[in-house]
């Protein structure tokens, strides 16, 4: 019985290689995805986008065959006798050669945990269905027409992929997603939305979403105003890179609309992880760092090429002027001073440098239209 069952295994294994083998003449979906990515970051927008709509349609087409593979198996009269029973469909597979269904059972293996079909055929169905949709290519889709300027058209594909995120292959990349669609909003100064997405994001900051964490906000802002920097920085560290942006975005957005609490909130979040990722990054190549002093962080970081670079690409400057601001808008003079003075004895803050010396001399709530 044992033997039996291993060189059932054993037919049905090389059946679904037989299928794959006699269906694989065509160019596979994820080649045109990649020959795509090539032609887009090449400039050769026309063609790229040509390349993900075949592997968008490639795709469907590739499991819809297969979908109908594994239907046509379970309408077989005998099969049906069979019931639901994967593990007695099988060997039915094996033993009459049927290839096609055993090439589609053996991508839905390898799809998704064999386990958590239950054994069932049916799921097995289903779960084809669902591998017809590729919310990559739809995500690439809608790059293409970013970059032609097509923000209309590239919106409701960021918005399809994400409905279809269920499915990505890299289930993280779903963040990326939203940050594209909270991108042209933003454009569009349509930022109630952008604010909604936003937010969605962060449901993904477990140290921020949940009402179990209002405690720890707090303590930490506590510490912030009534502590100082430098030890805030020394106690507290959060290496969230992810979300930075969406909290930066929120911060400026709410001290834009004059919600200067809750700006502080999302600009202390983005202020406390550039510096993790600064500090952690140092210390990955001068083991012997120490934190102590903020100014003392931003002028090592400043030797460092990669984290000058980061710094500029992370708003670091202006971050530290707009946590200023909200503090100030809050009414907290002393801590909106301490960041201040920070950027306006620094060389490299540049444009808010200047606006932090003038705030120095004369604080002031600024009246913005928009977001900076």
């Amino acid at each position: 019985m044992k033997k039996a069952r291993i060189l059932g295994c054993l037919l049905f294994f090389l059946c679904g290689v037989l299928g794959w083998g006699q269906r694989q003449t065509e160019r596979p979906y994820w080649f045109s995805l990649e020959q795509g990515k090539s032609l887009f970051r090449k400039g050769d927008y026309g063609n790229a986008l040509l390349s993900f709509e075949d592997a968008r349609r490639d795709r469907w087409a590739m499991y819809t065959r297969m979908e109908q593979d594994l239907i046509d198996l379970l309408s077989i009269p005998e099969v049906r006798l069979l019931g639901d029973s994967l593990a007695q469909i099988e060997p039915y597979i094996a033993e009459r050669y049927q290839v096609n269904a055993g090439a589609a059972l053996r991508e839905v293996y390898f799809r998704v945990p064999r386990a958590s079909l239950e054994g069932s055929a049916t799921k097995a169905l289903e779960t084809l269905g669902h591998l017809k949709y590729y919310p990559e290519a739809e995500y690439w889709i809608g790059e293409t027409y970013r970059v032609e300027g097509e923000l209309t058209v590239a919106l409701w594909q960021y918005q399809k992929a994400h409905e279809q995120r269920a499915f990505l292959e890299n289930p993280g990349f779903d963040i990326e997603i939203l940050y594209k669609i909270v991108d042209i909003f933003k454009i569009r100064q349509n930022y109630t939305e952008m604010e909604k997405r936003l937010l969605e994001i962060l449901e993904q900051d477990t140290l921020w979403s949940g009402t179990v964490n209002v405690y720890t906000k707090s303590v930490m802002l506590n510490m912030l105003e009534n502590d100082g920097i430098s030890r805030f920085l020394t106690i507290y560290r959060y290496n969230h890179s992810l979300v930075e942006r969406a909290h930066r975005l929120l911060g400026l957005y709410y001290y834009t609309s004059g919600r200067h609490n809750r700006a502080v909130e999302h600009l202390m979040f983005s202020f406390l992880i550039q510096n993790t990722i600064m500090i952690e990054e140092i210390i990955r190549n001068q083991y012997d760092f120490t934190f102590t002093t903020l100014d003392n962080l931003m002028a090592v970081a400043m030797k460092r090429s990669v984290l000058g670079d980061y710094m500029e690409g992370a708003e670091y400057y202006k971050i530290l002027y707009y946590l200023g601001a909200a503090l100030y808008g809050d009414g907290k003079l002393v801590s909106a001073r301490r960041f201040w003075t920070l950027l306006s004895g620094s060389s490299e803050a540049g444009e808010w440098g200047g606006r932090a010396s003038s705030q120095l001399r004369s604080p002031f709530v600024e009246q913005v239209v928009e977001m900076p």
